[in-house]
């Protein structure tokens, strides 16, 4: 599911546009109704808090990219502790009392040069807090991939963001864990098609070993050893010396992850492309 952005309930967003408000109404003499409007909704509330959020995120813009990582992380996980059905409550009041004094549509047409910003961490906190956790996790790597630009004033490494992403969605639920198998099989299908009964098995393990990053380590690690086994036997019987040179330069290749170390997107990418190989070697020269 992709989160669709709404500037009606992106409170980062109207809090803005009511500043901008105050000041035009100051400047013109006029008296203003948006500072009563932002007094009483962002005062001891929820939507207070969630518009802190959004303060701590665009107060910084000279972040390394490993300090916006952190920010971003942090003010994600916040995001989770909000009352949201109050605050959805808040945002519904919010915008009728806007509404009673101000044309809807003109108040939104103001524009705001952070944007793009707003609308990517409205997104990110939505797609955070979500019960279904049926998320579009794509949309999340782009809208991450934007703010971290904006935070570190400059393009971070996209393959990166989405490996960071990957090692923080294995921490969580079963359904999460899929979302995050359906991005790797995104990658992978890109080359294979089907799935024989090794990679099936390797896929049913990642996504059931849900907080147990050891468990799949130890069953990645066991799993190299075999394929190593499996590749070297091969090679001896393979009367194509170049092939079997190429054999044996590949399986040198293959590694067993080290005790610490957490499982990649990556490796396990790199299991399913392993019993390919496997499989196309038996399909080129038989059952050898």
């Amino acid at each position: 599911m992709k989160i669709k952005h709404s500037k009606y309930k992106n409170t980062g967003l109207i809090f803005e546009l009511l500043v901008r408000k105050i000041t035009a109404e100051t400047l013109s003499g006029d008296e203003s109704k948006a500072i009563n409007i932002l007094k009483s909704s962002f005062t001891n509330t929820e939507l207070g808090k969630e518009y802190k959020l959004y303060e701590t995120v665009f107060k910084k813009t000279t972040l390394t990219e490993t300090k916006a990582d952190i920010l971003i992380n942090t003010v994600l996980e916040s995001s989770k502790k909000l009352n949201r059905s109050r605050l959805k409550r808040e945002k519904y009041n919010l915008i009728n009392e806007i509404k009673n004094h101000y044309n809807l549509d003109e108040f939104f047409k103001t524009k705001i040069s952070n944007y793009k910003g707003y609308a990517s961490l409205y997104t990110l906190i939505e797609a955070y807090s979500n019960d279904e956790k049926l998320i579009d996790t794509n949309d999340i790597i782009n809208n991450k991939f934007t703010l971290l630009e904006i935070i570190s004033n400059k393009t971070p490494n996209k393959n990166q963001v989405k490996d960071k992403l990957m090692e923080e969605f294995s921490k969580e639920d079963r359904d999460t864990k899929i979302l995050t198998y359906r991005i790797m099989m995104d990658k992978f299908n890109g080359k294979y098609a089907n799935l024989n009964e090794n990679q099936k098995q390797v896929l049913q393990v990642y996504i059931n070993s849900v907080d147990s990053s050891s468990k799949l380590r130890e069953f990645h690690n066991e799993k190299v050893l075999e394929i190593k086994s499996e590749l070297l036997k091969k090679s001896k019987k393979i009367k194509d010396k170049a092939v079997r040179i190429k054999i044996n330069e590949i399986t040198n290749l293959i590694q067993e992850i080290s005790k610490g170390t957490f499982i990649k997107n990556e490796d396990i990418v790199n299991l399913l492309q392993y019993y390919s190989l496997l499989e196309e070697i038996d399909k080129s020269h038989g059952q050898i």
